[in-house]
């Protein structure tokens, strides 16, 4: 077909349900491919790389995080799309795309982003190609900001309301499903540094330790007092900070390590993910 020959709606249509483009899109991008649909498609993403291109440097702090879990319970993924506002956030079109890149990652169990990325979306389609495409049509910046992955004998997933937070925690084996998700909305709600003691990083320890002290001679502390309530600091920050050792939220008068034991007691922690918008 000629660049001069009309298009037509069927051949529009056609172009719209390939690639989700709007239909004056489609019709510009047919027009401008002589009726190529090859030429038309790659019209289409091109325009997505220049809205990408002219978009970088904007904040996508809004979107989507979604856990999800494989049927047998042994391996989870938690997932952030961003987009610039959250009226793109709430549109049909960019929850589908979040929705299906959560179950594609669920399948395919890639180790990170960029192998996400290079996944099939549909067709000859690429998660990265549909990606652009996407940005193209809707006109702001979106990104896969944040992937994570868990399989241990159980993983659990707790998706809040509004889907702008997320946790999975991973189980060395089965527990009931009530214990496990109390524990991952225990992730959700406290934001947990690490999972124990042992875990958390030495600088953020040795942070701790020294804003102790900084504290402890503002107050005018005796020298020889100085250590001993900086490693008391450090010990409220372990019982707020780190999951085993938090006050359970369901009953403050227990850890969660202790309400875990209750539950199973050779059930252990193996390891936990959470995402959060903003």
């Amino acid at each position: 077909m000629s660049a001069t020959a009309t298009i037509s709606a069927s051949e529009v249509n056609r172009l719209r349900q390939i690639t989700g483009a709007g239909m004056m899109d489609c019709k510009k991008a047919l027009t401008e491919g002589g009726g190529d649909f090859d030429k038309a498609i790659e019209i289409l993403r091109k325009k997505g790389q220049k809205v990408a291109a002219s978009r970088a440097e904007r904040d996508a702090k809004e979107g989507i995080v979604l856990a999800k879990t494989s049927a047998d319970g042994t391996k989870g993924i938690l997932l952030a799309v961003n987009s610039e506002t959250d009226f793109v956030a709430r549109n049909e079109e960019f929850a589908l795309f979040a929705e299906t890149l959560a179950n594609i990652a669920l399948d395919k169990f890639p180790a990170n982003i960029d192998s996400l990325k290079a996944l099939n979306y549909s067709g000859s389609l690429s998660i990265k190609d549909k990606l652009t495409e996407l940005i193209g049509k809707i006109g702001e910046k979106l990104e896969i900001s944040r992937y994570e992955i868990l399989n241990t004998g159980k993983v659990v997933a707790y998706n809040h309301p509004g889907n702008k937070l997320a946790t999975i925690v991973g189980y060395s084996k089965n527990i009931n499903d009530e214990a496990g998700r109390n524990i991952a909305m225990q992730v959700a709600a406290m934001s947990p540094v690490s999972l124990d003691k042992s875990d958390v990083p030495q600088n953020i320890i040795d942070s701790e330790l020294e804003v102790g002290r900084e504290l402890a001679r503002k107050e005018n502390k005796p020298e020889n007092m100085i250590e001993k309530i900086a490693q008391g600091k450090l010990n409220k920050f372990y019982s707020e900070s780190t999951l085993l050792n938090q006050e359970y939220i369901r009953d403050g008068k227990k850890t969660v390590s202790q309400y875990l034991a209750e539950v199973d007691k050779d059930a252990k922690i193996t390891g936990f993910k959470r995402i959060a918008l903003g």
